[in-house]
């Protein structure tokens, strides 16, 4: 029971993760602890089914709970009102993984391959959150075949992202146009959830519905990819996870919209900064 819990709150901290610009989730999962036995259990599913059950339902429900209700107070309030002390808080969460991942090449000779691995991965970070500002337009999203294969394309691409650590799905969704729209139709299918308005709901599935599927479909392949590297290429895939993770904060900063900065402000940022640091360790272990 007590490691269902710790891994809806794992899911909690993913799931806001993915929906917020700039903040990866995969670097979330890294943090958590949960990167590789996530990747093990999506690609070898069937003969790993109990333990993929055992820790996809949990970090199902905590992702569901952390858009149907987290997502809205953080980009409708804690961000525009928050913004240093939110974003501190997520760079706290990315930091807290480090300690972890480190492990994994710690008392391995540093080679040229791994120092270009850690370079490349976190110039492409950066360049992201660079290319990404402000890049919020919505979509079209009128009924029609080619918008199905749309919304398809962009719910693999964006799966894709939300598993490579470092790379932030969402901001990925911001280049391409469509993150505004996807949030919209989610928050307007919990709205009709809630008033149990079908009609409504079933409106937002000719959105979510190829969107979702090309999110399962990006998610295994990618995840089949990784395996393979992390199993032919340890070393160099953990240079570059780090270099993503290292990359992220500043990412985060570049994208951020700080407001006024007063001492209180950056006090309480650098306490939640803290914060999260700790709680990701914790949740990591």
């Amino acid at each position: 029971m007590k490691e269902f819990i710790v891994n809806v709150l794992r899911g909690i901290v993913v799931g806001l993760a993915n929906v917020i610009p700039g903040v990866s989730g995969g670097t979330m999962m890294v943090s958590m602890g949960i990167y590789d036995r996530l990747i093990l259990v999506l690609t070898h599913f069937i003969r790993r089914i109990k333990e993929a059950i055992a820790l996809l339902i949990p970090l199902g429900i905590g992702m569901l709970l952390a858009i149907a209700i987290f997502s809205k107070l953080f980009s409708e309030i804690f961000f525009p009102r928050y913004p240093l002390q939110t974003n501190l808080l997520f760079i706290g969460l990315i930091l807290g993984g480090l300690p972890a991942i480190y492990k994994k090449v710690k008392g391995n000779t540093i080679k040229v391959p791994h120092i270009i691995a850690f370079v490349v991965f976190f110039a492409l970070v950066t360049g992201l959150s660079l290319v990404g500002e402000g890049s919020s337009a919505s979509a079209d999203i009128s009924f029609s075949v080619l918008n199905v294969i749309k919304l398809f394309a962009v719910g693999v691409i964006a799966a894709a992202t939300m598993v490579i650590p470092g790379v932030s799905g969402s901001m990925i969704m911001m280049v391409l146009g469509y993150y505004a729209t996807i949030i919209d139709t989610i928050n307007a299918f919990i709205d009709a959830l809630r008033a149990f308005d079908i009609d409504a709901m079933l409106a937002t599935f000719t959105v979510l519905v190829p969107f979702g599927i090309g999110v399962v479909v990006g998610v295994v392949a990618v995840a089949k990819l990784i395996e393979f590297i992390l199993k032919r290429y340890t070393l160099i895939a953990y240079w570059a996870i780090i270099g993503l993770i290292v990359a992220s904060p500043f990412a985060i900063l570049i994208m951020m919209d700080a407001g006024s900065i007063g001492v209180i402000r950056v006090l309480t940022g650098a306490v939640l900064l803290i914060v999260g640091f700790f709680v990701s360790l914790k949740l990591g272990d």
